[in-house]
């Protein structure tokens, strides 16, 4: 990332490339843009494809002082969004980036040409025993040591791919969290976590008018397909497609066919 956003003490982390229509992809936790930079490439040909890191995670700031919640993130994005001063963008957002998109133009207001859900973390319920252990203990995880805590996260992030993730991926994804700062802000994020944004965004969901897919892989086993069935039911209008074989990195365990849904659906009439 080469471009950086200072807003509200934070340096957001974003990139720009291609020429076209504006797509702009948001990740979810505990990942980074890196989930979306090869499909970014590929639409690079025929659209303005912008990639950035939410603060707190991938490349952007992770100040301690700074909250990382779904409010502030969402504050981000559509901060971000004006920076870069562009009309109705196509939205594509991943796990807790559905929450950040859907909040952003929900309460803040931004205005989107149309918004791609996969696998998100949108509507209750949500979290995990893990997400409840370490809201319990963040601080204590926070001075595990370096290599016990890399052992949790390769657990972790392994957990989120149906079919298995390549080293060099595994490798990618949680790097940004393996250092000194990276270690404590990973805990730090789920702490903040808050399901009460997620009541919020429900109740809003019937005020959505733009163009909505919902995609889900068919063996995600952190968010399971009736969250995607139900979620798609909540928005007026909304499509909703499952991805056989294919957990919740749906990135990674079924690239093609994620990428012909991404493409199908910003080329449609």
């Amino acid at each position: 990332m080469d471009e950086r956003f200072a807003w509200d003490g934070r340096s957001i982390a974003w990139e720009r490339s291609g020429s076209g229509p504006p797509v702009v992809f948001c990740h979810g936790t505990p990942f980074s843009s890196r989930v979306w930079s090869r499909y970014a490439a590929a639409l690079s040909t025929d659209f303005t494809v912008y990639l950035w890191d939410m603060p707190g995670y991938g490349e952007s700031s992770k100040d301690p002082a700074h909250p990382v919640d779904f409010d502030a993130q969402a504050r981000a994005f559509a901060a971000l969004l004006e920076y870069w001063e562009l009309d109705r963008p196509h939205v594509v957002a991943h796990d807790f980036g559905g929450a950040v998109s859907l909040r952003a133009t929900l309460v803040e207001k931004a205005a989107y040409a149309s918004l791609m859900l996969v696998d998100v973390v949108a509507i209750p319920p949500s979290g995990s025993p893990f997400f409840r252990f370490v809201k319990r203990h963040p601080e204590t995880l926070g001075e595990l040591p370096a290599y016990i805590h890399e052992a949790i996260l390769r657990a972790y992030v392994s957990a989120a791919s149906h079919r298995g993730l390549r080293d060099e991926d595994l490798v990618e994804l949680i790097g940004p969290w393996c250092t000194d700062v990276g270690q404590s802000a990973f805990y730090r994020q789920i702490a903040q976590y808050d399901e009460e944004f997620l009541v919020t965004n429900e109740q809003l969901l019937g005020e959505l008018a733009i163009p909505v897919q919902v995609v889900w892989g068919c063996d995600d086993a952190w968010i399971p397909t009736e969250t995607g069935r139900r979620l798609a039911g909540l928005i007026r209008g909304a499509s909703y497609a499952e991805i056989p074989d294919a957990g919740h990195l749906i990135q990674y365990d079924a690239p093609v066919a994620l990428a012909n849904a991404v493409s199908t659906w910003l080329r449609r009439p």
